[in-house]
């Protein structure tokens, strides 16, 4: 079939919007055909960048090609609420809830619907749970020291126990989540005041980390106070020298117990109010993070072998780590008050 230009007008260098419905009929029939859009405009008497959008837009209306889904719309909403109910999961056991529910799906369908809807399996953030009265506390200590600087808290030294397994393998089960959930209630595993363990006490500074302090037993205020005298002291002397620092501790019951309060009034020792269930408070819990994640791929077999490899290991922990740990605290600070009081990504 050949058109003749001279029938169509004078729409030559009009826009899409403007072709004529004979145009639209000469540009799809030479389309067809196999014609080039040069001469395809040629015929139909318009530019070619109005032939080239006109196909380009009837392309996007065409119908999607491939096999029709086995799921609804309502079998997705089904699936996801079952996600969202109990994230912990597995996709095995996902797939039978949602069979159950009357959906016809495979095992691999019910775990690529989870990815399109953005769900991702990761390890769950540990966080302690907090209650209204203490988000409130910390919500109000944020506000206090939020106009410290890094200067500021580089004269605090940060202390904290942890815990050290021999096995760095198991991290526990994991957690079906979308982006930004990973602080979502129903995303977190709640952490363990005392875990039975074995516990280290350290400290550090922006100037780098004082000497390590085995814990043998449950720490108790008696316990806690020949820590202080053994190695809280020297950790001073070793960090600031004759420059005066502040002490910060969390309120575990022998740090806050009156006989440690006393003790550390008698030696002169400032401490820092510190907000209960603060964890991601204090930047030496992200030191701990560092020495776990290089000791990952060690293999202890007895506690000697676990103590020497925690000494190592804490020996090669730089001034430039910690200080970059400590200039964060601003940063800490007003993510507390952003999320007010509540938990955040530290």
């Amino acid at each position: 079939m050949v058109f003749q230009s001279s029938s169509i007008g004078y729409t030559i260098m009009g826009k899409t919007a403007d072709l004529t419905v004979v145009q639209k009929m000469t540009i799809d029939t030479l389309h067809k055909e196999g014609k080039t859009q040069k001469v395809i405009a040629k015929e139909a008497g318009c530019s070619q960048s109005s032939v080239s959008k006109h196909i380009n837009r009837e392309a996007k209306g065409r119908k999607r090609c491939g096999r029709k889904k086995c799921t609804s719309k309502r079998d997705n909403r089904t699936l996801e609420r079952i996600v969202k109910q109990n994230p912990f999961k597995n996709v095995g056991e996902i797939h039978k809830e949602w069979t159950a529910a009357g959906v016809s799906a495979s095992r691999t369908t019910t775990h690529r619907r989870m990815k399109d809807m953005g769900f991702c399996c990761r390890i769950p953030c540990v966080k302690p749970l907090l209650n209204h009265r203490q988000r409130q506390k910390r919500l109000a200590w944020a506000k206090e020291k939020q106009d410290w600087t890094a200067g500021e808290w580089s004269k605090v030294m940060f202390s904290d126990e942890s815990k050290f397994c021999i096995s760095f393998g198991n991290q526990g089960p994991r957690v079906w989540r979308k982006r930004r959930e990973a602080l979502h209630p129903r995303c977190l595993k709640s952490s363990v005041k005392f875990p039975q363990s074995v516990m280290v006490w350290g400290a550090m500074s922006s100037a780098g980390v004082g000497p390590l302090c085995f814990l043998r037993s449950r720490v108790n205020a008696a316990t806690y106070q020949e820590v202080l005298e053994h190695f809280m002291l020297p950790a001073a002397d070793q960090l600031f020298g004759d420059a005066d620092f502040i002490f910060q501790q969390d309120l575990a019951p022998a740090h806050s117990a009156k006989a440690t309060s006393t003790w550390l009034k008698d030696h002169g020792i400032p401490v820092l109010n510190w907000p209960a269930n603060s964890p991601d408070l204090n930047p030496i819990e992200n030191l701990w993070g560092i020495v776990k994640k290089k000791m990952q791929y060690t293999r202890p077999n007895n506690s000697e072998e676990l103590k020497a490899t925690i000494r190592a290991t804490w020996a090669i922990i730089t001034p430039e780590q910690c200080h970059r740990l400590i200039d964060s605290m601003p940063r800490r600070i007003a993510a507390v008050i952003q999320a007010k009081g509540g938990p955040t990504k530290y």
